[in-house]
């Protein structure tokens, strides 16, 4: 989340007269994210987030990640729900932007998941995978092995960011583009494909009460969602690994769904490519800031310290 577009009162209130959700009595930008331009909504009677989606965002894409959520509240699991207008329509237009009101979930994102939250996220994304699979709609990841190939193009001054990142980029797009398992019996589906803790919300008993941000998701292998998330739950804030928090987070997935033999060989790779993505994307915002956007650029040299810690340690994770 992030504010790049401002939104002033007079147009706020125009755009609420298509919802049937009271007048705003409170409204202020987030600045946690970097996708898109989003704000706390609150009315008389509720809180909700209003999302505008930027230019990275493809528009045609948007009714796909919001069905996506939809689907998910509809299965029982706590995904943040896209509110209808009274047209019946989830997406309005807000200062020139596509936007969307979406019901607001309680709860607090973990900094520095424990064993426990670990635990508990491993199981929850073993239920969005099953859940995925009645889905009825799909969309081609556009930040796989493509897509890491354009950004990579595009990151060539990473040096500026940090001496040798650009060949470090260079060798490992090299490295993915040759053992990338294009083709493998690995099972797939609709992930999120973004479920980063800040991305997950916590109820004051422990248990997970909100998933959010579904603007990454689309059709890969499920052991990829998988890896994205052993890297962005089961390291420090040192961006040391945490093998005790690994061995819960698989052990909680496999409860629900076991891995196959496959899945088990392809990890060590999947957790690369994971790496390699943020990398990218980070880089890229890094190199190419929005000025006077309120929005805080995250730190691509955490992904470099992961990428290179499972260069070196295939075998960290013993399944």
């Amino acid at each position: 989340m992030a504010v790049y577009t401002r939104v002033d009162d007079s147009q706020l209130e125009k755009f609420l007269t298509a919802y049937d959700v009271g007048t705003a009595v409170n409204f202020k930008g987030i600045a946690e994210g970097v996708e898109n331009s989003n704000y706390f909504l609150d009315t008389q009677d509720k809180r909700y987030i209003l999302t505008l989606y930027e230019k990275r965002v493809n528009i045609s894409d948007l009714p796909f990640f919001l069905s996506l959520m939809d689907h998910f509240a509809n299965l029982g699991l706590p995904s943040a729900r896209p509110i209808r207008a009274r047209n019946g329509e989830i997406l309005q237009e807000l200062c020139g932007r596509a936007a969307a009101l979406i019901a607001f979930v309680p709860g607090l994102s973990r900094n520095i998941p424990s064993i426990e939250d670990c635990g508990a996220m491993g199981a929850m994304l073993a239920r969005a995978h099953k859940a995925a699979l009645s889905f009825p709609m799909s969309r081609d990841n556009d930040l796989s092995l493509a897509g890491w190939q354009k950004l990579a193009t595009q990151c060539q001054g990473a040096d500026e960011c940090k001496t040798g990142l650009t060949s470090t980029i260079n060798d490992e797009i090299t490295y993915l583009t040759k053992h990338w398992p294009v083709g493998k019996n690995l099972r797939s589906g609709v992930i999120h494909a973004d479920f980063f803790p800040d991305n997950i919300l916590f109820s004051n008993n422990g248990e997970i009460s909100g998933l959010i941000d579904f603007y990454f998701s689309c059709n890969d292998f499920f052991i990829y969602d998988l890896a994205i998330c052993l890297n962005a739950w089961c390291f420090d804030a040192n961006h040391t690994f945490q093998s005790d928090k690994a061995n819960a987070f698989i052990a909680a997935y496999q409860s629900h769904t076991p891995l196959t033999k496959v899945e088990i060989e392809t990890l060590p790779l999947m957790l690369r490519g994971a790496a390699i993505r943020f990398l990218l994307t980070r880089t890229f915002d890094w190199l190419n800031k929005v000025e006077g956007a309120l929005v805080t650029v995250k730190d691509p040299t955490e992904y470099y310290k992961k990428l290179a810690f499972h260069q070196q340690n295939p075998d960290a994770i013993n399944l």
